[in-house]
């Protein structure tokens, strides 16, 4: 006991008296930190220090404030705003016939062209000042989810402006002298914007942009003038064929000093009218079969003046921090916009279809193969609408957090390919056969053109998820790596043992609190709720506790190859995104008004979010290259194992049971997939015979009665089978013509267009 007394003391010394700790513990962990910090290239810089950290930050520390996450507020539309959705956005999709668009047209109708230019539909974000509407990210995300509910390409049309593109650039970055020339003619539609960022040879490597700008000076409008001579080829430009204004992103160079001493100025924005001399505007690409105009553009030595940049010449060299900042905006509305639209489709139109479609002498909704599936569409509907809505509320508090539109991006895009996947999968026959009345099939092809652009899937989850959050969300690495990065060594180390004192703290509580967690089963940690759902919030502390202590072990063993063991950083990224979507369901639920009909949903939910948390978390702590420290990281994190499990079965069948029945909850997730007079797309169609078929059940219930007392023939055609119910008096005269009717409407749903010829 002593000599543990003595230890105490000497560490408690240690640590205590400055001198003897900055000598023994800091200066050397100074010295180890400046060896294993990770290299930094200036576009991960930049993109490093472009976004905010807002919720994110809570999960990665291991004790998120809860009542924070609750105090946000929840989103909502202004009474403007739902005023544009009632008419402008209704009369849009009564002039939408997407069959005709995709494989007649290969474009818009001129008349949907002009009433989304007309109507300001490329001016959600576009100041009001100027002629825009200036709406908020949430009504902005919910109109472009809404056109997506029947058209892919409609709605990529009206979301590029309104994404990462020159409206978006001028209002942030804009001279006055610009934004007054540009934004008006945007807003109306007399201008139609394009981005040209991506070409052969630079995707995802941004930095790598081999398009040239070269300051010179030459003649422009009968006057020698300072400019830039630009050289550039560009693919994958949404709306360039038809754009009438080019935003253009190239390397900025001064070789012959004519701004300065700096000859490579770094990633600049411009823009450029289509017509200007030397501007090409190539051919279409064609996406996936998918309208929305799509192509290419090039250019050689084409001159333009220094004021063409956008924000004018002192931002020069500064256009990939802009877009950085732009796109973590964007990337949060528009793709996960179209995710959630495919699961707002895929719940109304699958729960229908499979209460009206009949194998075997009853609803294929009632066979648990059918339910397995349909669960996950439900589920990851309330998901999707629930990360849709935490994500826009974000943007809209006027914060830019990176991290988290990423997260969006990368899960949101993958849970609409895999709503749209199990869909197709129970409605089989019926989404693979294209025509008029197919509302999945556009959809379904379209889904991998989401996963590849803004950032492909999987860069956005093996590289920026947790690379960006480690070190931005982390309270304390990002400050220690300003302090090893000081020229004056003694300030920095100063700063530093500061600032690792801290570090220490913090790693040890929540090493602690992990391990204390995992033994006690989370029943001691804190919920700011109470109910049924109280346990989440203490599970998800003890996740959270788990990540940070993960992320500093990571830290401190691999340093600087931590972001070269992607398979390891991906997976600690999937941590933090699980824990990103759980937050986001459960306070999608808070805000609802914790509608009791929404809880079977929100614990089929909660329960695959935590699996897949603990999942990953013990996927990264078993393939962990230190096989010393994956033992110990087992030890803290999973000391009794990994128990937390998918939804049961019983769970998966009373999710789909309550869910095939017109009820509010039902509502709740499928309001983006709303109803308008002559609607054609096939959607009408299957809910109305989905709640003729419900109407009537109690009359199917009692010609299964008189079947099974031998009243009725067991196997007869449906009219005839009512005919002869009609003769026996099993049914009336009126309940005969019910029946009539709902089995006309289920045979128009079920069946599928066909052609002469194609």
């Amino acid at each position: 006991m002593s000599i543990v007394i003595l230890i105490i003391i000497a560490v408690a010394i240690l640590f205590g008296v400055r001198d003897l700790r900055i000598k023994f513990i800091t200066r050397p962990v100074f010295s180890f930190f400046k060896k294993v910090l990770p290299p930094l290239s200036s576009t991960e810089k930049e993109a490093m220090e472009a976004g905010d950290v807002w919720w994110e930050g809570e999960l990665f520390r291991g004790k998120p404030d809860w009542n924070k996450l609750h105090d946000y507020g929840k989103p909502g539309l202004t009474p403007e705003e739902q005023a544009f959705l009632d008419n402008q956005v209704q009369t849009a999709l009564a002039m939408i016939d997407d069959f005709d668009i995709v494989h007649n047209r290969k474009d818009l109708p001129p008349e949907l062209w002009d009433y989304f230019k007309k109507e300001g539909f490329f001016a959600l974000i576009i100041p009001k000042k100027y002629g825009g509407r200036e709406f908020s990210a949430y009504a902005n995300s919910t109109i472009v989810s809404k056109i997506a509910t029947r058209s892919i390409s409609a709605a990529v049309t009206v979301m590029v402006p309104n994404s990462l593109g020159p409206g978006e650039l001028l209002t942030h970055y804009g001279t006055q002298e610009q934004k007054d020339h540009w934004l008006p003619s945007l807003a109306v539609g007399k201008d139609i914007p394009c981005f040209a960022l991506t070409g052969p040879e630079a995707g995802s490597d941004a930095g790598a942009i081999p398009d040239v700008g070269v300051v010179c000076r030459q003649e422009f409008n009968g006057e020698e003038t300072l400019g830039i001579s630009l050289t550039w080829n560009k693919r994958y430009i949404t709306l360039a064929p038809v754009a009438t204004v080019l935003g253009l992103a190239f390397q900025m160079r001064d070789p012959d000093g004519l701004l300065g001493d700096n000859k490579n100025i770094g990633i600049t924005c411009a823009l450029i009218p289509t017509d200007h001399d030397g501007v090409e505007i190539g051919r279409r690409h064609n996406p996936l079969n998918m309208a929305f105009m799509n192509g290419t553009t090039s250019g050689k030595d084409v001159f333009i003046p220094l004021d063409w940049i956008i924000g004018g010449p002192q931002y020069a060299g500064r256009g990939w921090r802009m877009l950085v900042e732009c796109l973590s905006a964007g990337r949060g509305i528009s793709l996960p916009a179209l995710a959630t639209a495919s699961g707002h489709v895929s719940t109304k139109t699958t729960t229908a279809y499979s209460y009206v479609r009949q194998q075997f002498g009853m609803p294929i909704g009632y066979f648990e193969g059918v339910q397995e599936a349909m669960a996950r569409i439900i589920a990851n509907t309330y998901q999707l609408e629930a990360a849709r809505r935490l994500t826009t509320l974000g943007i809209d508090l006027k914060v830019k957090p990176s991290v988290v539109t990423a997260i969006a991006k990368y899960h949101m895009t993958e849970l609409g390919r895999d709503v749209m996947e199990d869909a197709m999968d129970i409605q089989s026959g019926k989404g693979i056969q294209l025509g008029p009345k197919n509302y999945l099939g556009h959809a379904f092809m379209a889904n991998p053109i989401s996963i590849t652009v803004e950032g492909a899937n999987i860069l956005t989850r093996s590289l920026m998820i947790f690379g960006q959050g480690a070190t931005r969300c982390h309270p304390y690495v990002l400050a220690e790596m300003e302090a090893a990065g000081m020229e004056d060594s003694a300030a920095g180390l100063d700063r530093f043992d500061n600032l690792l004192m801290g570090h220490i703290g913090y790693a040890t509580r929540n090493a602690l609190s992990s391990f204390g967690n995992a033994l006690t089963g989370s029943v001691f940690s804190s919920t700011p709720v109470s109910g049924e759902t109280k346990v989440y919030y203490r599970h998800m502390n003890r996740i959270s506790a788990a990540l940070a202590t993960m992320t500093d072990i990571s830290m401190l063993i691999m340093g600087g190859d931590l972001k070269r063991k992607e398979m390891i950083s991906a997976r600690m990224g999937d941590v933090l995104s699980q824990l990103y979507l759980a937050s986001a369901t459960l306070k999608h639920y808070e805000d609802n008004g914790r509608q009791h009909d929404d809880l079977p949903i929100v614990h089929f939910v909660m329960a695959q979010r935590l699996h897949f948390a603990a999942k990953a978390l013990e996927e990264a702590v078993r393939n962990f290259p230190n096989k010393f420290v994956s033992i110990l990281l087992k030890l803290i994190v999973f000391p009794l194992g990994n128990h937390f499990t998918l939804p049961a079965d019983k769970d998966a069948v009373n999710l789909c049971v309550n869910m095939m029945k017109p009820s509010p909850a039902r509502d709740r997730i499928t309001f983006l997939c709303g109803e308008f007079e002559g609607d054609t797309s096939g959607i009408a169609e299957v809910e109305a015979a989905f709640i003729a078929k419900y109407q009537a059940k109690e009359l199917y219930k009692k010609l299964k009665a008189a079947q099974k007392a031998k009243k009725l023939p067991a196997k007869l055609p449906m009219p005839d089978l009512l005919n002869k119910a009609l003769a026996e008096g099993v049914i009336t005269e009126q309940e005969h013509q019910q029946l009539l009717d709902a089995d006309k409407l289920r045979l128009a749903a079920i069946n599928v267009d066909d052609f002469d010829k194609l």
